[in-house]
Order: C-alpha cells, then sequence, then structure tokens
C-alpha cells in the first residue's frame, strides 16, 4: 500500500495569493506534471526553476542496494513551510512546490522535486537553490544506505552545511 502525506497550506475563500504545495509520498511523481502546474499558477509566471534529485551511487563506497529514506510527519511538513514561507520573504514568488519521497528507493529514482515559479528567472533560480540548501541540512529527512557489505545512515556533508551559510 503506497502512502502519501500531503500538506498544503489553507488559504482564506477566494484567495490566490502565496500557493504553496508541500508534499511528502513514497510514490514517484511526474516532473513534467509539475512543471505545467507552475506555469499555470497565474498569467504572470515568466519563470519556472525546478531541481530534481536523483538516488546516485555513493562514490568511494560499497556498491549502493537501496536507499531508505525516513522522516518525521508534521516536522518535516512544517520545516518545509517555514523554508518557504522565507524563501517568498526573499524573493517575490508566484508557486513554491515541494515534493518529497521516502521508503525505499533504488539507484535512478527520483527523490525530491523542488519547483518555483516567479515572474523573473532571478527570483526562480534563487529561491529553488535556496530551498533546496535549507531542505538538504535543516528538514528532519534520513537516509540509510544498504549495500552487499551492510548498511549504514548517511552523514550530513559538511559542503551542505557551507552551501546554507551562503544565505546568512
Amino acid at each position: 500500500m503506497e502512502m502519501r502525506w500531503l500538506f498544503s497550506r489553507r488559504l482564506p475563500e477566494g484567495d490566490k495569493s502565496d500557493p504553496l504545495m508541500i508534499v511528502i509520498q513514497q510514490q514517484d511523481f511526474n516532473t513534467s506534471e509539475e512543471i505545467k502546474r507552475l506555469q499555470e499558477m497565474s498569467s504572470t509566471v515568466g519563470a519556472v526553476a525546478t531541481f530534481v534529485g536523483i538516488v546516485r551511487d555513493f562514490e568511494g563506497q560499497a556498491p549502493l542496494c537501496k536507499l531508505l529514506l525516513e522522516h518525521y510527519p508534521g516536522m518535516t511538513e512544517s520545516r518545509l513551510e517555514s523554508i518557504s514561507v522565507e524563501a517568498r520573504k526573499r524573493w517575490k514568488l508566484i508557486d513554491i512546490s515541494i515534493i518529497h519521497r521516502v521508503g525505499e528507493l533504488m539507484i535512478g529514482d527520483q527523490i525530491v522535486f523542488v519547483g518555483v515559479a516567479s515572474e523573473h528567472r532571478q527570483d526562480a533560480f534563487s529561491a529553488c537553490q535556496f530551498v533546496m540548501d535549507y531542505l538538504k541540512t535543516d528538514v528532519p529527512i534520513w537516509k540509510k544506505a544498504f549495500t552487499e557489505e551492510g548498511e549504514y545512515w548517511i552523514d550530513a556533508k559538511s559542503s551542505d552545511g557551507d552551501a546554507m551559510d551562503k544565505w546568512t
């Protein structure tokens, strides 16, 4: 049975401002559909920037068999919302969409989608990178690698912290 957690900020009746979609799910996502949804949010959308993370084998380690992603329900969505709210304060955005998969994933599977719609490309580029940099370091999602030699939890990389630090 596939599990899907959906969080989305509710807006007052008739208010189309500040849309936000945050989804934590086991099933894969369709990047084309997500991009189309962002493009159709408003006639003022002039740019959509996206990031798609993919499961890869880890260099210098035993070959990866699978990856297990776990999250802290409620807290994960809350952190993603806080990051999105901060992005809206920094850039003029029309919409933000974040989809993160959990459960068992294989090499080549999509893990995460971050999409940002704005009037101008620089806002979209910057906000997309900001959201992804904070997601990697500040959101309670954990990765466990399974190899033929055993299993281990993947530690945070210092480069992820460095990427986040540039925004402060």
